[in-house]
């Protein structure tokens, strides 16, 4: 496994700063956030593919700190019932799958999306209960006029680029937001649909992590994986639930927030996350998220940092010299 971080949280530095604060703590890849929801301070790709001598230097600069990317995330929603803002989603996605090609990347990470529920709609419609009916049509109506038809010519898109891996967060409000929703589009569109795992969207929706990891790498579909944690406030949930629209700043009113690998979940909780993604193989980047609104960009990364180094496999298994 290697330890890696999204970089988006280092965005008011440049690139190559960026780059030497990741080698500074030791870390081997890096996830490159190229627009659309996150931004591309780090990885425009309309410069780098427009700029030969711009796509050359970057490449050297990874290069020269032996630092490898381990996917380009353009997370965002290119079925946005407003045309405007899907089509520009839409484009930000494609020249990802273009600048991927040129970079030898075979890994991009995004959302499914969420259409409205009609034509006429303005805003995405997620929808999460089956009742009144209107609900069940408009989402059979998503699934079938767009979420399977964009993603199938997507896909074939990206496979004729050298995409291999479309590696989706599940996320709520949008329409692949847990296994059961990711693995649909997957049966739907074929194999180079799989997950970004990230942990911290599941935690707060009551999903047992170590089986939906043991669920999802049985089948080779987790292609990506997020260190990110979630605190779950119990006192808040015993009152109003798991579903909370308030901002994420009224921590002390929320039922969960997004915290530092660590300060949700402690050490067993992520050994046995670690352990489980060994078991079902996979081998990949453990790319840190820092989303924590109660540490600063640096302590809340370091910590992550030094928690994860003592957690993960960086040599592969020998042979079982007891057995």
């Amino acid at each position: 496994m290697k330890l890696g971080v999204f970089t988006v949280l280092f965005q008011n530095i440049g690139f190559e700063e960026m780059l030497d604060k990741v080698q500074e703590y030791g870390l081997q890849t890096v996830e490159l956030g190229t627009g659309n929801y996150p931004p591309n301070a780090h990885c425009n790709p309309e410069e780098l593919l427009s700029d030969n001598a711009k796509l050359k230097a970057f490449e050297e600069a990874l290069k020269k700190r032996d630092i490898t990317i381990s996917g380009l995330s353009c997370h965002g929603n290119p079925l946005h019932p407003n045309k405007e803002f899907a089509e520009k989603n839409h484009k930000v996605w494609r020249d990802t799958v273009l600048l991927a090609q040129k970079l030898n990347i075979d890994t991009i990470i995004t959302f499914s999306g969420c259409p409205g529920g009609s034509e006429t709609d303005k805003y995405p419609n997620w929808i999460t209960c089956p009742w009144p009916e209107d609900f069940s049509k408009a989402l059979k109506w998503q699934w079938e006029e767009k979420v399977i038809p964009y993603w199938k010519k997507e896909a074939e898109f990206a496979v004729n680029h050298g995409i291999k891996k479309i590696a989706f967060e599940m996320h709520p409000n949008f329409v692949v937001y847990n296994p059961e929703t990711l693995l649909k589009l997957r049966d739907n569109v074929g194999d180079i649909i799989g997950a970004n795992f990230d942990p911290s969207h599941l935690i707060w929706q009551g999903v047992d992590i170590i089986k939906a990891i043991k669920v999802l790498g049985q089948q080779n579909a987790i292609y990506h994986f997020h260190a990110k944690d979630v605190f779950i406030d119990q006192s808040n949930v015993d009152v109003n639930g798991i579903l909370d629209t308030k901002p994420y700043s009224d921590i002390a009113e929320r039922s969960w927030t997004f915290r530092t690998v660590g300060y949700g979940n402690g050490y067993t909780y992520w050994k046995n996350i670690i352990s489980m993604l060994r078991v079902v193989g996979y081998e990949g980047a453990i790319s840190i998220e820092h989303e924590d609104a109660l540490a600063s960009i640096d302590e809340g990364f370091k910590k992550a940092v030094e928690f994860l180094k003592d957690i993960i496999f960086k040599e592969q298994p020998g042979q079982m010299w007891w057995a």
